[in-house]
Parts: C-alpha cells; structure tokens; sequence
C-alpha cells in the first residue's frame, strides 16, 4: 500500500524533509528529481525529517529525463494550480505516482501541456494567494488518497 511521491526540482529542504516524513508515515516511496534547491545532506532536510530519514524509501534522478526513462509505463498524475480537475476525482490506486512541481514556479509548462489529461488541482478558495506549500499540497493528494485504498 501506498503512492509514488515525485518531487520535480525540490528548492527548500524543509519542506522535502516534512515530505519524507510524511512518505515514510504513508507506506509512501518518495522520489527526488534533480537539481535540488539544496544539498541532500543538508541539516535543514534532515531536520525536518527527524531521524526517520534512513528509513525512507528513497530514490534520487539527475534529471527529468531519467526519472520518465525509469517510469515511462507506470500510472501518473499531475498537481499544479492550472490544473481543472480537483484532486477528488483523480482515479487514486496503489502505486500511482503524484508529480508535484517546485516551490517557485511549479511543474514545467512542457510537462503541464503534455498531460493535461492528468492535471489536477487543489482547490483553493480565496483569491488572495496562488497555491498551496508544497509539504501541505502533498500531504492533502496522499491523505485523500489512502481513503481510496482502504
């Protein structure tokens, strides 16, 4: 049991630290796609992942390119504030991967554009901000998520 979380270009430790701790709390395989806003050692991440992160189930990528190479035949879906279908209806299944985007500018428009079928949103009902933390973002797909499982 559990989901592939993908983080595309990760720029701030503690929030890749939260997410791998979350990942371990899911049954979850955490997947970091390079260049990291950051060191993989670095005490920030580590901090925020306590002392849970050698447990992890950890894979690394040098670039977009390998980790789709790896990947290409597995099931995905996509989170980005463009995205017009709500994380509700995402056809949630053991394994599926959830690709999330950096902190500061989301997925890659090439990558948005490519799977618009499988682009989804959180739902976000004040007009007075643009997204979600990322850590907040992941935590809300994968809990809504493991509903669908059990």
């Amino acid at each position: 049991m559990g989901y592939n979380i993908v983080l595309i270009e990760p720029e701030i430790p503690t929030n890749t630290g939260n997410i791998g701790r979350l990942s371990l709390a899911t049954g979850s395989t955490l997947h970091l796609v390079k260049p990291f806003g950051f060191e993989i050692n670095d005490t920030r991440l580590k901090r925020a992942g306590l002392d849970y992160w050698k447990h992890l189930s950890l894979y690394t990528y040098e670039n977009i390119d390998e980790f789709y190479e790896i990947h290409k035949d597995k099931k995905m879906v996509y989170f980005s504030s463009h995205g017009t279908q709500n994380h509700w209806t995402i056809p949630y299944m053991d394994e599926l991967f959830l690709i999330f985007g950096k902190e500061s500018v989301g997925l890659p428009k090439a990558m948005i554009e490519a799977n618009k079928e499988q682009l989804y949103k959180i739902p976000l009902y004040s007009p007075h901000i643009r997204s979600l933390n990322l850590a907040n973002a992941v935590s809300i797909a994968v809990y809504e998520g493991l509903k669908h499982l059990k």
